[in-house]
């Protein structure tokens, strides 16, 4: 079985860095590919760009997904992981600071998987992304990858 891998897509310094901390202070040892903008995220997915000659049938075992994001923002990087054949049935989870919820209506309207607000407070968000561990990587069971 492949291993469960995690693709952070996330541009803020900040944010990154606290995810990070709050993933490894949780003991969620699964490797982390990060990705900083939305273009560089469907050219891992999809295997182009810098990214063309990846192994596709190696996919993350879930996807955090920022929604604010330069050259590609998070709503159209669901969009296009939903509306292709090898990425559709990936759990996505959506973790962002945004507050307008038009961002929460479109995300679960394209098939995001779970919306996830940051909490500013930095031991909140550890608790946070320690469900967010517990749950997508272990719990939850996801369909065999096809490739």
């Amino acid at each position: 079985m492949a291993s469960k891998t995690i693709l952070l897509v996330e541009d803020n310094l900040d944010d990154l860095e606290l995810t990070l901390r709050a993933l490894k202070k949780n003991n969620i040892k699964n490797e982390v590919t990060v990705v900083t903008d939305g273009a560089e995220a469907l050219d891992f997915l999809f295997g182009t760009g810098k990214y063309s000659g990846r192994d596709l049938t190696i996919m993350p075992t879930v996807i955090l997904l920022d929604l604010k994001l330069p050259k590609v923002d998070g709503l159209e990087v669901l969009r296009q992981i939903r509306s292709n054949d090898l990425t559709k049935l990936l759990p996505v989870v959506i973790l962002t600071s945004s507050k307008q919820e038009q961002d929460l209506v479109t995300g679960y309207s394209l098939g995001v998987n779970s919306y996830v607000r940051k909490p500013v407070d930095f031991n909140h968000f550890a608790e946070a992304v320690s469900h967010l561990g517990l749950y997508w990587l272990l719990l939850n069971e996801v369909p065999p990858s096809k490739g």
